[in-house]
């Protein structure tokens, strides 16, 4: 259910999309980031850490997609952080008459009934200047930006390494721009990717929100991957990307569909 990536962090995959959950140890329990996806999953995470002795005393969501947003009432009641603005979208959906409908048209159909929805999306919104997740436990740095939602954030654990991405740097997925929200999606996504580059030399262990985790060697490798897709499509042109290639993972070959969207959107 959990597996190790280095002392104090650990990280669960989930069979939908493979999402990346992931646990750092404290001292009086553990912050969980981007808990997921189905019911058995996040029942079987809540009981691995009551098995250890290990409460649920913070958590955070890199963003307010449906699939960063989730929890279980075997989690507890610990605060859900997530940045302002994260918050606000988060806020605005669950405001909205028939949100549930909403949030399941884009939800994977072979794992639609199996994703809880009654406490999706309650999160804490930190104030724009929060640097570090309030928790009593190791330095969690904030790294907000805007590449792929309003108020997205990575998350670097410092004492230990491990940059939580968000949803950048995948080796399944290709970059998400902000078609909907961004003045200027291009850009905003190579910002971000500047940020990220910025402590890429800290960094021993990289866990993308989708795919599989890296070690030291694929954080600059996977930026360049990502700011190399970005620059072809500003360019017009169509990328040499294995994400969407003949070469894609079998059962990512949608990835190719969010590509065409995207060329086509910006296009326009």
């Amino acid at each position: 259910m959990l597996t190790q990536v280095t002392d104090g962090v650990d990280v669960h995959e989930s069979e939908c999309i493979q999402s990346n959950c992931v646990v750092v140890q404290g001292d009086d329990g553990v912050l969980l980031v981007d808990p997921g996806i189905t019911r058995q999953e996040l029942a079987g995470i809540a009981s691995a850490l009551r098995e250890r002795g290990q409460p649920v005393v913070a958590g955070f969501s890199t963003h307010a997609d449906w699939d960063h947003v989730l929890w279980h009432p075997g989690l507890g009641e610990a605060p859900r952080y997530g940045t302002e603005r994260s918050a606000a979208y988060a806020a605005d959906l669950l405001a909205r008459p028939g949100w549930e409908a909403l949030v399941a048209d884009g939800l994977p159909p072979e794992f639609a009934d199996d994703i809880p929805m009654d406490l999706l999306g309650r999160l804490t919104g930190l104030p724009p200047a929060t640097t570090y997740v309030p928790w009593d436990g190791p330095r969690v740095r904030i790294i907000e930006h805007r590449a792929h939602a309003p108020g997205h954030a990575a998350l670097l654990v410092e004492d230990h390494g491990v940059l939580v991405a968000g949803d950048m740097l995948s080796d399944v997925l290709v970059p998400m721009l902000d078609l909907a929200d961004a003045d200027d999606p291009i850009e905003d996504y190579l910002a971000a990717l500047g940020l990220l580059e910025e402590v890429a030399d800290d960094v021993d262990v990289l866990v993308p929100g989708h795919g599989s985790v890296g070690g030291p060697d694929q954080v600059r490798a996977r930026i360049e991957q990502d700011r190399a897709y970005v620059l072809a499509l500003r360019a017009g042109e169509d990328p040499l990307d294995p994400r969407i290639g003949p070469s894609a993972r079998p059962g990512w070959d949608w990835v190719r569909f969010v590509h065409e969207g995207q060329r086509e959107r910006l296009a326009r």
